[in-house]
């Protein structure tokens, strides 16, 4: 109990609590924005919306409420086994994004010709032009450090409390692997996208922090 004051003690008085809080929730509009737009080029994105998006066609449900669905039971198992992982940035990653991308993938149906999302080479250039964006407002929700996702908590409290002697690295490769792997079995088809998340996004989230820690943060 006296662990958990202090997290929650610890997590309301870290530097720049309010900034951190504003550019988190910046990063999670973003999120939402711009995976409407690789929703709507279908391809490819990351594993976890690769997953969910294949199941919520699977199950017919939205993509906002199968996110939201499958983030509560993923954030019944951290709030047992890895409370100090939570924060604003969790409740608002497992709430949001996925009605954020919901919406404006119902915007473009009534704004946007369908011809933009399935010709090249306007097709090509949507795809890249919203994937880099997409890598970067998920390095500006991650640098925040105002809470692990769902999804990305799991291999972390596997690294800690199960795997201990596996690499990190393994373990995160692993998670996301059977992400796709269940993807596919329920009739997805991995793309592009899920290639280029893998090789740009470790290094692009290290830049940003780097620059945020510099001209935002002053660490």
């Amino acid at each position: 109990m006296e662990s958990i004051k202090k997290y929650i003690k610890d997590y309301f008085t870290q530097k720049d609590f309010f900034k951190r809080l504003v550019i988190m929730n910046i990063g999670v509009f973003f999120m939402g924005f711009f995976l409407s737009f690789l929703i709507k080029v279908d391809l490819g994105t990351d594993p976890c919306t690769f997953m969910n998006l294949t199941l919520s066609n699977f199950f017919h449900l939205s993509f906002g409420n199968w996110q939201l669905l499958f983030n509560t039971l993923l954030f019944i198992l951290v709030i047992i086994f890895g409370r100090h992982l939570i924060g604003f940035g969790t409740i608002a990653n497992m709430v949001f994004i996925g009605y954020i991308a919901d919406f404006f993938c119902w915007v473009w149906d009534k704004t946007i010709p369908s011809s933009f999302f399935t010709t090249f080479p306007q097709r090509a250039i949507i795809f890249l032009a919203a994937l880099f964006a997409f890598i970067f407002s998920v390095s500006f929700y991650i640098n925040a450090n105002m809470g692990v996702a769902p999804y990305d908590a799991l291999p972390q409290i596997l690294s800690e409390k199960v795997l201990k002697k596996v690499p990190f690295s393994i373990i995160r490769i692993s998670w996301d692997s059977l992400a796709i792997i269940i993807g596919i079995v329920f009739k997805g088809t991995p793309n592009l996208g899920i290639v280029l998340m893998a090789l740009f996004l470790g290094p692009i989230i290290s830049m940003v922090g780097k620059m945020m820690n510099k001209y935002i943060f002053h660490l």
